[in-house]
């Protein structure tokens, strides 16, 4: 089962305030030293072993509350720091730099470890998320879709999408907005390949490898039902006129779909039948592919292509 995020609300002290509770700076160093406490910026602090168990996501998350607790009120977390706190999972895109913009339209430089950024956002357009100030949602996914590669963006906008943060014609309506940002020539690519029904980062970027590859498109989440016409699969992608279906295998996906109480091994048997059974009732073909076939996209796409040429529908 998959674990649930860690608290954070109550994660960064300041040293005003470590202050403020009788903490000298002489303490202060010497708790640094024994390894109790680390200094994530100038003036914010974590416990250690909070810090030490946290995934580069949620570091990145502390850093965010460390830069809005120290920084101008009307600041509001965007791009990817906004994408973050909705609980969305990113890819490729670089978490060494928290972003935020004011919604006075001041106040845009860059500092260590903070991109101030100077666009236009509106006090109203704000929510508070997770005890944080973000920008809108659809506009963090375009906001990304200038600052990260296609795949990277599409992965984010199709998260978004997926757990209903925001609807196609929201993430339409925002593209359109900015259209005249820099670096945002891709996004039009983006938008038309988002789709919510994709439901992990490894789904995505299977996908995505299929277009770059030159692969017919495939479809997202295909149903297979029984001769009762019971739902016993949802295919991760799927080419029904050719016979073939792909199963995207990560360890993100075994925490997400394994019951309670079950261990992993129980989790990847009931899974080789679930596979059989779907086999058996089609009679189609599963590749499965995992990070490292990701990895070496020209030789996944040619093997995918031989499977696909192999069972080529008549008339194709």
């Amino acid at each position: 089962m998959q674990s649930p995020p860690p608290d954070l609300r109550l994660a960064v002290r300041l040293r005003r305030e470590l202050l403020a509770d009788g903490y000298t700076d002489d303490q202060l160093t010497r708790l640094l030293r024994a390894g109790v406490l680390v200094r994530i910026r100038r003036g914010a602090y974590v416990e250690k072993k909070l810090w030490d168990r946290l995934a580069p996501e949620d570091r990145h998350r502390v850093l965010s509350r460390a830069v809005l607790r120290a920084g101008h009120p009307l600041m509001a977390l965007t791009h990817v720091s906004a994408v973050l706190e909705l609980g969305v999972a990113v890819w490729g895109v670089p978490l060494d730099e928290v972003h935020t913009t004011r919604t006075d339209g001041k106040g845009a430089r860059r500092e260590a470890g903070v991109v101030h950024h100077s666009g236009l956002l509106a006090e109203s357009e704000t929510q508070v998320v997770e005890g944080v100030r973000i920008g809108p949602a659809a506009r963090a996914a375009v906001e990304v879709m200038a600052t990260a590669t296609p795949e990277a963006a599409l992965v984010v906008a199709n998260g978004l999408l997926h757990a209903r943060h925001i609807t196609r014609p929201e993430l339409v309506a925002a593209a359109q907005a900015m259209k005249h940002w820099p670096y945002s020539l891709s996004a039009h690519v983006v938008v038309a390949l988002a789709d919510g029904r994709f439901e992990s980062v490894g789904e995505t970027r299977a996908f995505y490898l299929c277009r770059q590859q030159g692969l017919p498109r495939p479809e997202p989440q295909y149903v297979v039902r029984d001769e009762r016409g019971n739902v016993v699969a949802r295919l991760d992608l799927a080419w029904p006129a050719y016979g073939v279906f792909v199963e995207f295998d990560g360890r993100a996906k075994y925490d997400q779909h394994r019951r309670p109480g079950e261990t992993l091994a129980q989790y990847l048997l009931r899974e080789k039948k679930r596979e059989e059974l779907v086999c058996l009732l089609t009679g189609w073909v599963c590749i499965r592919i995992t990070w490292e076939d990701l990895a070496r996209p020209l030789q996944t796409g040619s093997r995918i292509r031989r499977v696909l040429e192999l069972r080529r529908p008549l008339g194709a």
